[in-house]
């Protein structure tokens, strides 16, 4: 008979949402992570981490085959405490979550087995999977190669992380920010590629018009008066400012650390922003959301020259 503390720990086990969603998919088929992946759309870290508390528990067992790992019930030496309690929850499960898991592990399945392509499995979702070579940022160079731009500011430019795949789609190309560090280090990314300068957002050192497009890319948090910011971008540019910053949120400490003073911006106040200085929203939304915690939400806002 178990103590109050060993009685206590099991229920903890099996009182999380996540590990139930394991338990209920590998009672029925052993599965590599990458399929519990792929079934739970749940990020690999995550799966991870609640696999090795139940193999610690020994409600489950692994085997390896070649780069992967397999799990499934361990039926054959699961403690017996564990077991009469899974019975028990196993048995009054009936839940929209696990019978959605039920259908995309037999498309799975389907999958492994040969009766089914990948691109088939997902499809309708195809954004929520991994597969390889099939990340973000290769899409975003690929799009970068169907531009091509004017004169372009990037105004808190960094070290030209951005810059380095936008520039050679510029006539020209002026990488700009308040630190003489980052601004060095820009300058040993692009080389001749772009004009690396120190200045301040709030008082841009060029004349009115002086570009087709000024970029603020996760600019607006760490200025002081973003506002400002808006009205000097909108005053040097011919064409359009673009902006991409994180919506209002409740995670000021997080981001604190990043040297952000603001807490994002709701669209609406972005809008603003570009209306007072001038311009007209051709774009203002929420365009994304990290699927890490605590799922910050990204705005994205394109103002023109009337």
């Amino acid at each position: 008979m178990p103590n109050l503390a060993a009685t206590i720990d099991l229920l903890h086990l099996f009182g999380d949402p996540t590990r139930v969603r394991l338990m209920a998919l590998l009672a029925r088929e052993e599965l590599s992570v990458a399929e519990l992946t792929n079934v739970t759309q749940l990020p690999q870290s995550r799966v991870s981490t609640h696999l090795g508390k139940l193999r610690e528990a020994e409600v489950l067992r692994d085997r390896r085959v070649g780069p992967s790992t397999f799990y499934a019930l361990n039926d054959a030496s699961m403690p017996d405490d564990a077991r009469h309690v899974w019975s028990l929850v196993s048995s009054r499960v009936d839940d929209a979550v696990i019978e959605g898991d039920r259908r995309r592990c037999e498309a799975v399945l389907r999958a492994r087995n040969g009766n089914g392509r990948w691109p088939d499995v997902v499809a309708g979702e195809m954004e929520r999977h991994y597969s390889p070579g099939r990340t973000w940022e290769a899409m975003a160079r690929g799009f970068v190669g169907l531009m091509s731009l004017g004169d372009v500011l990037d105004v808190g430019a960094g070290d030209g992380t951005i810059a380095e795949m936008l520039a050679p789609r510029a006539r020209s190309y002026v990488a700009l920010d308040v630190s003489e560090k980052l601004v060095s280090a820009a300058r040993a990314r692009l080389g001749d590629r772009a004009k690396c300068v120190v200045g301040d957002a709030h008082a841009l050192p060029f004349a009115d018009a002086s570009f087709d497009q000024v970029l603020l890319f996760n600019v607006l948090a760490s200025a002081e008066n973003p506002q400002k910011v808006v009205r000097e971008a909108a005053r040097v540019t011919r064409r359009s400012v673009v902006i991409v910053t994180l919506d209002a949120h409740e995670y000021a400490s997080v981001t604190a650390a990043y040297h952000h003073v603001h807490a994002g911006f709701r669209p609406a106040v972005i809008r603003k922003y570009l209306e007072k200085a001038g311009l007209a929203v051709d774009q203002c939304e929420v365009t994304s959301r990290e699927r890490r915690a605590p799922h910050f939400a990204v705005v994205t806002a394109v103002g023109v020259q009337s």
